[in-house]
């Protein structure tokens, strides 16, 4: 009855995330790389990071951001392969299409990942997992690639069930359900809680879901700031974010929280040359330029600045990008601190070195 129809307000969120989007394109376009790993991205030779890596790949630990250096030394025999961002743009176009077909209210993530809204949907279909069904079909008859998707009544419970049964895979966490899986759940599979933020609850005794629930929203944005406030909710399967139709993006960024605090300078700006290379991936992949070049800095004791310059013309070129990140990092006060998390990020975006035509196409499709 649930999701039959849209009853005391409760929505019918779907989540459709690719399945090693990248990696799986460059399988589905060259047979030779089927059933092996590759990593989409720069050569080990480069000092640069993996932008995505197929299911092969993933067997031996290797991810998205991680360098290609260590990637080739977890499998050496890991084949590595140019990103091909045209590709991806124009398949991510047919995938955008086969939402339409059920609903306006698309929020696109990135290339690969999309929130849809089907509470009032276009076909006549009564269930929104039978809605995730026939999209998850249809994406792979026409694009030969598979996705996974989750079904739930807000944004939250739906990213989480999608990455439950990854890849090509479905799965609907209904209103009767969420409270008890949310109380089992570890407190790393949470969406939102990082490796960081996940060491320091355990050591305040938060494993699970249900020890999350038990602490108050006081003194959890005592323990975590601001986040504090979202971690209350969501121990409690509360999210009241909409799907945002044609969301623009503001900024493109990346960072990284170190597992152990740096302490070496010299670590920390080739930290940021690394970050630099995911960014500039970023705003290749949406074709973007920045104006505003933010550097943060989260130190040991989860104190945090920024730092921010803003250039007459938009960048999106490494050099600079890493050159400026590692400049205004050169201006801060390290004396006797730790750094915990680095972080990158352009905004003031812009895509005035396109043409008329395609930049009216990137609005429409909300950098989907």
């Amino acid at each position: 009855m649930y999701y039959s129809q849209a009853m005391d307000g409760i929505r019918k969120i779907i989540h459709v995330d690719m399945d090693a989007f990248y990696a799986s394109v460059e399988q589905r376009d060259y047979p030779q790389y089927q059933g092996k790993p590759i990593a989409v991205g720069s050569s080990p030779t480069q000092r640069g990071v993996v932008c995505a890596a197929s299911y092969e790949a993933r067997v031996f630990g290797i991810h998205s951001a991680m360098p290609s250096k260590l990637a080739i030394q977890r499998c050496p025999h890991l084949i590595f392969v140019k990103p091909r961002f045209e590709v991806y743009r124009t398949v991510s176009e047919q995938i955008r299409a086969i939402f339409e077909r059920y609903t306006d209210l698309i929020e696109p993530v990135a290339l690969d990942e999309a929130y849809l809204d089907v509470t009032e949907s276009k076909s006549n279909l009564p269930y929104a997992s039978a809605i995730a069904r026939e999209i998850r079909a249809s994406i792979q008859q026409e694009t030969g690639l598979t996705a996974s998707a989750g079904v739930s009544f807000n944004k939250f419970l739906a990213k989480m069930a999608t990455g439950m049964n990854k890849p090509n895979g479905s799965t609907v966490i209904l209103p009767d359900q969420a409270e008890a899986l949310i109380e089992q759940l570890a407190i790393e599979k949470f969406h939102g809680i990082g490796k960081v933020s996940a060491t320091r609850m355990r050591e305040l005794g938060i494993c699970t879901g249900a020890d999350l629930k038990q602490r108050s929203e006081t003194e959890l944005v005592q323990q975590f700031g601001k986040m504090g406030h979202h971690y209350f909710k969501i121990a409690r399967g509360q999210d009241d974010r909409i799907v945002e139709a044609n969301r623009v993006r503001k900024s493109l960024g990346a960072e990284t929280s170190f597992a152990q605090d740096l302490t070496d300078r010299a670590v920390m700006l080739h930290e940021l040359a690394t970050i630099a290379q995911d960014v500039c991936h970023r705003l290749e992949q949406h074709q973007a330029k920045g104006r505003t070049l933010t550097l943060k800095v989260k130190f040991g004791n989860y104190q945090q600045i920024t730092r921010s310059r803003t250039l007459l013309n938009p960048i999106c070129e490494l050099g600079i990008v890493t050159s400026l990140a590692q400049e205004l990092f050169e201006a801060v006060d390290l004396e006797g601190r730790s750094v915990r998390l680095l972080g990158i990020s352009l905004s003031n975006l812009g895509t005035s070195h396109l043409g008329s035509e395609t930049r009216a196409a990137l609005v429409q499709l909300a950098l989907f």
